[in-house]
């Protein structure tokens, strides 16, 4: 354990991507395989999963530290993290305990299901024999919120390094639905063929937003135009028979969408497809909102296949006949794409994205502007000689996204942040005028800067009206302007709208609170683009 917390340490202290490369490298050559496939599954977001309710932590260490829980939970939301909160309150180590990450993950794991006082009696033991740092990262491991400053690209550029290994490979390799639980490190990494697990799927390609004018980008003749459409990025896979769908966040999500289960048959072994798991119906795309019916539930109901229906909208072939052609040119695997599926009939289950037949940028940006017509979210533009790159790359692909919906608001509640927010109130509830009241309809604490939370802190705590733990209710006197990518009904909401990616644009100190929007605005625009 002490190596990975000292791994933390270093991590968290540097913004230097050379440091931190070096730290991972470093830390890979100190241990051995399994505390080096725990670490690798901890930071591609793999952790164990909370055996230990957070409640019960507050209280054991309040005991520990002989403070009262009320005083803890005021430390805790100035600190603002809980496990550093711990670490910090809890008295000195009595001895020190040399288990290695994996056998403090196998003490974590092994808790499930074991009664509170067998609970309470490992984790103290565990407190009281662990460093500072150590005891840090036992916390963010036990409460499930184990994060820390280095991206899961990072991790794999030092992997790759360390086992002298090209950085596509390893991606690739780490793709998929494993755990350390279910392979060992030499499997995982160092096998002779990663793809005989037949299911794995291919690391996702990623755009950046358009930065510049298009018309820097060349000649429309050089680009792919197509739509960017709302739904969940997925790859759909058929190799040997099977047919696996996976999302965008590495989730295998097949069991989600029986509708596609008939492709195994339809379409030949050894093809990869990456498209958008799209609600729709009628030859029409429907909102997210529908496609939202779906997610998270564990079973899917027949009423539910026949109300929130959905396709795969195809937009590459990442795998051809057995073959990997992500370095072929955009214009050829196209070309490949049309050719399957005019082949191989899909029942409607997969339909090609348009690529749109433009004359120049004025054409492009005039069919930006009409993207909601279609429940778009804008363009996407790829250029054709473009190979699919993995992750987020510039250059080649580009998203050009249409201008966020507003409305101005006044913020009626105001909460602390969490980290190194969490002395600032940078989490807001905004209303907006339903005749002479103020009806809340969403929350924002993204779109700010760290100067205008200042501010704003300062103002919070002289024009707090009423306390509610860390939420304070607020003289309803400061206006912001909200942006938003979509509007939809809502029975949970009292206003009866809900919004997607809600954040801030903007303080708007030159209105007062009578200018702000009304509840029948924000149905207008339900009218328009809900």
């Amino acid at each position: 354990m002490n190596n990975f917390a000292q791994l933390f340490v270093q991590l968290d202290q540097t913004t230097k991507t050379l440091k931190k490369v070096a730290a991972l490298v470093e830390y890979f050559g100190k241990v051995d395989d399994k505390d080096r496939l725990w670490a690798i599954a901890i930071l591609s977001h793999r952790r164990p999963r909370r055996t230990v309710k957070t409640s019960l932590l507050r209280q054991w260490a309040a005991e520990l530290a002989n403070i009262p829980l009320w005083l803890f939970e005021e430390s805790y939301h100035k600190v603002g993290d809980l496990a550093e909160t711990i670490a910090l309150l809890l008295p000195p180590a009595e001895e020190q305990h040399n288990a290695s990450l994996t056998r403090w993950i196998d003490i974590i794991k092994g808790l499930d299901k074991k009664d509170d006082a067998i609970k309470k009696a490992a984790v103290i033991d565990a407190w009281l024999g662990l460093t500072y740092n150590e005891r840090f990262v036992f916390n963010k491991l036990i409460t499930g919120s184990f994060r820390v400053g280095v991206s899961q690209k990072l991790m794999m550029r030092a992997l790759a390094q360390f086992e002298e290994q090209e950085e596509n490979t390893i991606a690739h390799r780490l793709m998929g639905n494993w755990t350390p639980d279910t392979i060992t490190y030499e499997e995982l990494i160092r096998a002779e063929n990663p793809l005989d697990d037949i299911s794995r799927p291919y690391p996702f390609y990623l755009a950046y937003a358009l930065e510049d004018e298009p018309e820097n980008l060349g000649s429309t003749d050089d680009w792919q135009v197509e739509r960017k459409w709302d739904g969940i990025r997925g790859q759909l896979i058929v190799r040997a028979n099977n047919l696996f769908v996976w999302s965008r966040g590495e989730e295998l999500v097949t069991d989600k969408f029986p509708e596609y289960h008939p492709l195994a048959e339809l379409l030949p072994n050894g093809t990869v497809i990456d498209g958008e798991i799209l609600p729709f119906r009628d030859g029409l795309p429907l909102t997210f909102n529908v496609l939202q019916t779906r997610i998270g539930r564990k079973n899917v109901t027949k009423k539910i296949l026949e109300s929130a229906p959905v396709i795969l909208m195809a937009y590459d072939l990442l795998e051809y006949e057995g073959e990997d052609i992500r370095q072929t040119p955009l214009r050829e695997r196209r070309r490949l794409l049309e050719k399957m599926v005019a082949e191989n009939p899909t029942n409607g289950l997969i339909i090609l994205s348009e690529v749109l037949d433009l004359d120049n940028w004025k054409q492009a940006a005039q069919e930006r502007d009409k993207s909601r017509e279609y429940l778009s979210e804008g363009l996407m533009l790829k250029k054709l000689d473009s190979d699919y790159k993995i992750g987020r790359k510039k250059g080649d692909w580009w998203k050009w996204k249409v201008d966020p919906l507003t409305i101005d608001a006044v913020m009626i509640y105001a909460q602390q942040g969490s980290g190194r927010r969490a002395n600032m109130y940078t989490d807001y509830t905004f209303a907006v005028w339903d005749e002479d009241k103020l009806v809340p309809f969403t929350k924002a604490y993204s779109g700010l800067t760290d100067k205008e939370f200042n501010k704003i802190t300062a103002w919070v705590r002289k024009n707090t009206k009423e306390r509610f733990g860390p939420v304070r209710s607020v003289n309803p006197e400061l206006v912001f302007e909200i942006a938003f990518e979509g509007i939809n009904k809502s029975t949970r909401h009292k206003s009866g709208v809900a919004l997607r990616f809600p954040r801030m644009l903007r303080w708007r100190t030159d209105k007062k609170k009578e200018e702000a929007n009304t509840l029948a605005d924000l149905k207008g625009m339900l009218e328009v683009y809900g």
